[in-house]
């Protein structure tokens, strides 16, 4: 006896409801990920374009912390029109970390050829220092003829960040500048930094001076006419004002300037 066979039967309508039910719960899912990612990526990033929007960009004035009464003030930030005015952040790069990005890897830095001198210190660490003259400079505003020697031209050093040296960005873009004003320059890279190998057991930190005081020696018995001024970042501007509290009045630089220097260390690890 043969019995029929018949197909189960569907409800085509149904099944295309509960599909689409489906669909549209998981593309909520989806969107409440990306929407949480967003959010968490905002922050992380450290953006203040919505910030920025909901003051129609019109800027920050900038903060000063100062000794009114000083006379540095009074010679010198006085006459910085910039510090008296508005911060105004690009709309597209309203981030520090996206700024950072885009000077390293899109903006363009001046075209540096530094003569690079090797010192060697004591316990057989190599420190390279990259030299431009402001007479090597095309369009400096002065340049000085003198033998090197008794070049009497103000020298800046500059003391980088944590991973930085004389081929950063940034660094280039103040070498570039301040040797274009008439000062001449050197970059004092960080043990193992610069394309110098580590020839020694000690490595450089921002507790350690000694690889700066013997730099600013060495250079002012190589300039003894020439005044020494150093700018440091970040790590470099940490390294640089604890030489400064350390040797005080023996002190044989005549001015300073830290950039960005991380006052406590242990904020900044956490």
């Amino acid at each position: 006896m043969e019995e029929d066979y018949r197909a189960p039967s569907y409800d085509y309508d149904e099944f295309f409801v509960k599909s689409m039910s489906f669909l549209s719960i998981s593309h909520n899912y989806l969107l409440l990920l990306l929407l949480a990612f967003l959010v968490f990526l905002y922050n992380f990033l450290e953006v203040h374009f919505l910030a920025d929007l909901l003051t129609a960009f019109r800027g920050n004035p900038v903060l000063l912390t100062y000794n009114s009464s000083s006379q540095l003030y009074q010679s010198v930030v006085s006459k910085c029109r910039i510090l008296h005015g508005r911060f105004f952040p690009t709309p597209w790069l309203s981030s520090p970390h996206l700024q950072t990005a885009f000077l390293s890897l899109v903006a363009e830095s001046p075209h540096v050829t530094y003569e690079r001198h090797m010192f060697y210190a004591s316990d057989g660490g190599t420190i390279a220092l990259d030299w431009l003259m402001s007479s090597d400079v095309k369009g400096a505003s002065c340049t000085n003829d003198a033998t090197r020697e008794n070049d009497k031209a103000p020298i800046l050093i500059v003391i980088p960040g944590l991973t930085s040296d004389s081929g950063s960005a940034y660094v280039k873009h103040l070498v570039d500048k301040m040797a274009k004003h008439g000062w001449n320059v050197v970059v004092s890279n960080h043990r193992g930094l610069g394309g110098i190998s580590i020839t020694s057991d000690c490595f450089y930190s921002a507790g350690w001076t000694e690889d700066l005081r013997k730099v600013i020696d060495h250079i002012h018995c190589q300039y003894p006419e020439a005044p020494l001024y150093a700018v440091g970042t970040s790590i470099g501007a940490n390294i640089l004002v604890k030489y400064l509290g350390e040797d005080g009045v023996n002190c044989l630089l005549a001015g300073a300037a830290a950039v960005c220097s991380p006052w406590d260390l242990l904020i900044y690890q956490s």
